[in-house]
């Protein structure tokens, strides 16, 4: 892509760079000169250090689709050369994710999918499939020392009902030519990449008392699993045919609901001995459903229409908060990496997430006040933010007690010819869930129940929240930071974005709307940037790379802030679509988590 744009920005991110003593690095760079892919490759999945992160991007004209996983973008990809819109392929990409990405990707979680018409076709729509609490779960239902690994730890899901109501209302193509490509995976198999070669070695050794999931996902010639094998899942292609032949109700009745339910009798998760504790019920399956609603936005800047999904999804309003907090300061001063611009938006992101643990919740059940995503109360926040010295975030909530101290999740990006775009996030909470495998069925189960805040009225300085309007409460839907982005010009879609990463996510997004918004940057430069974060509690910013901005870093320590480095993992996994113009596109997969995560296009 040679737009006068891209050049301009290409200009700008050399200037900024120089200003911030950084130099952008090429796109296809994996890490510094001491990280070779190979020696990335060798190095265990949750290990990957942070630093200097790379990317591939891809320029075309028809359609792309940018995920995490090389088969599941490609599976996207198909479903828009055979006639589909963005819809039917991000779709086909979240099925094909739950074969080739079990970690996250998933049938048994639930997450967020955002999309923009194209132009002239309607308005943006959000679906919302948060998982619910089972009609048995109770405020107080978990002890300090329960197992994340638990039944009990598993919500109802929602996926496959997402999947099904935003095909109803935007799918071209037929429900069961969406779910081939899946089927097909399944079925023949793939060959694992080192990332998740990576997490199956890390999740079989920690779970050698998981009996299904060893079964389903051991090495079928014994040992660790590496680079090149072939998984092949014919559980799940079994499970998969089922909902294409008999449609998505087949998941929630029947035998897959039966099934779910009778893995809540079993202690799951390879933990311990005795019965299950598991609360889902045929009933809870059966009466589930996933919701539309409409997205909440601010224009930012009076430029830009920024779309985010409304609570649940607590994302979406700390999002909206950070930007229309920025509004009220000039970048135009600042370096993008300067201790002033760095200072400015981690005091919206504090002030954002202290909201979040005052204020949001599943909107069924707590009133949300309209106030947080106006442009009045932003410049309220603004105005309480002191150039010269941090706020603690324990005097910014005097009203929330605060006792004394005693991630997975995958986003893709979609967009097709005629400029239809999809934004999806979606969840099994931990990496691989609750690692419960349902029995003959192929596929793993969340723990979303430790979403909620678990125990009432105990939030300490550690980051542990009890505020009440994230408690528990049965068919609840748990608080989630996801925030698939869609940000548009004069009605036509400019940036898809959004993230892994809890409540990091939109921060993460944050980084890169500033990146490209307001400096101009090319978007892989912006996806390649060190990102940062502060949730308010703990008190702190976690950086993916402090030691390469010394003066920046001395700075903000001046002013009162504490810093550390981001770890084990980097800050998100940002699968993102750019587009210059109509058919003009520029898909960027983050390589952050995975050195192979792709862009498919044409």
């Amino acid at each position: 892509m040679n737009s006068p744009r891209r050049i301009a920005a290409l200009l700008a991110a050399a200037l900024i760079g120089a200003g911030a003593l950084y130099v952008i690095i090429s796109t296809t760079t994996r890490g510094p000169a001491s990280e070779s892919p190979t020696s990335l490759q060798s190095q265990p999945a949750a290990l990957v250090p942070p630093g200097v992160y790379g990317s591939d991007h891809l320029a075309c004209h028809n359609g792309v689709v940018v995920a995490i996983s090389h088969p599941a973008a490609e599976a996207g990809l198909a479903i828009l050369k055979q006639g589909g819109n963005a819809v039917d392929a991000a779709v086909a990409t979240a099925f094909a994710l739950a074969v080739t990405y079990p970690a996250a990707g998933n049938l048994g979680g639930g997450g967020f999918m955002l999309v923009h018409p194209a132009p002239g076709q309607g308005a943006p729509v959000v679906f919302d499939y948060r998982e619910t609490a089972p009609a048995a779960a109770t405020p107080t239902m978990f002890r300090q020392n329960d197992s994340p690994y638990r039944p009990k730890s598993v919500a109802v899901p929602g996926t496959v009902r997402g999947m099904a109501l935003a095909h109803k209302r935007f799918g071209r193509l037929p429900w069961k030519q969406i779910l081939q490509p899946a089927i097909d995976l399944a079925t023949g198999g793939f060959n694992v990449d080192p990332y998740f070669a990576g997490l199956l070695n890390d999740v079989l050794s920690s779970a050698p008392k998981a009996a299904e999931l060893q079964r389903v996902f051991a090495h079928p010639g014994g040992g660790p699993w590496k680079a090149g094998d072939r998984l092949v899942e014919p559980d799940l292609a079994q499970t998969l045919q089922i909902l294409a032949d008999q449609g998505p109700d087949a998941f929630y009745s029947g035998p897959i609901a039966q099934a779910i339910v009778a893995e809540m009798g079993r202690f799951g998760g390879g933990v311990g001995d005795g019965p299950g504790d598991g609360l889902i019920s045929l009933a809870d399956l059966a009466a589930y459903q996933a919701l539309e609603r409409q997205p909440l936005t601010t224009r930012f800047r009076d430029l830009y229409d920024v779309y985010v999904p409304p609570c649940p999804s607590s994302g979406g309003a700390c999002l909206i908060e950070e930007l229309n907090i920025l509004e009220n300061f000039d970048f135009q001063k600042w370096d993008r990496f300067s201790p002033e611009l760095l200072h400015v938006m981690t005091e919206a992101m504090r002030r954002a997430s202290c909201d979040r643990a005052r204020y949001l919740g599943d909107p069924a059940f707590v009133q949300i006040p309209p106030k947080l995503t106006t442009r009045e109360y932003a410049q309220e926040l603004a105005q309480s933010i002191d150039p010269n010295k941090a706020t603690t975030s324990r005097d910014l909530s005097p009203d929330i007690p605060v006792a004394p101290e005693g991630e997975n999740t995958t986003h893709f990006s979609v967009i097709d010819k005629d400029g239809m775009a999809v934004a999806n996030t979606y969840t099994l909470e931990s990496t691989w869930g609750a690692r419960i495998v349902v029995q003959g069925k192929g596929f793993v189960l969340n723990n979303e129940m430790r979403d909620f805040n678990l125990f009432p009225g105990v939030t300490d300085s550690a980051g542990n929240i009890g505020t009440a309007p994230n408690t528990i409460a049965p068919g609840k839907r748990p608080l989630s930071s996801q925030v698939p982005t869609i940000v548009t010009q004069d009605g036509h879609v400019l940036l898809v974005t959004g993230s892994p990463g809890s409540q990091t996510i939109p921060n993460t997004v944050l980084c890169i709307l500033v990146s490209t918004l307001d400096y101009h940057l090319p978007l892989d430069s912006a996806v390649e940037l060190p990102r940062f974060s502060h949730q308010w509690l703990p008190d702190q910013i976690t950086f993916e790379a402090p030691e390469r901005y010394p003066e920046t870093v001395a700075a903000l320590k001046a002013l009162g802030h504490t810093i550390v480095r981001t770890g084990p993992l980097p800050q998100g996994d940002a699968h993102s679509i750019w587009v210059d113009a109509p058919g003009d596109y520029l898909g960027v997969a983050d390589h952050r988590r995975n050195s192979r995560a792709s862009v498919a296009g044409y």
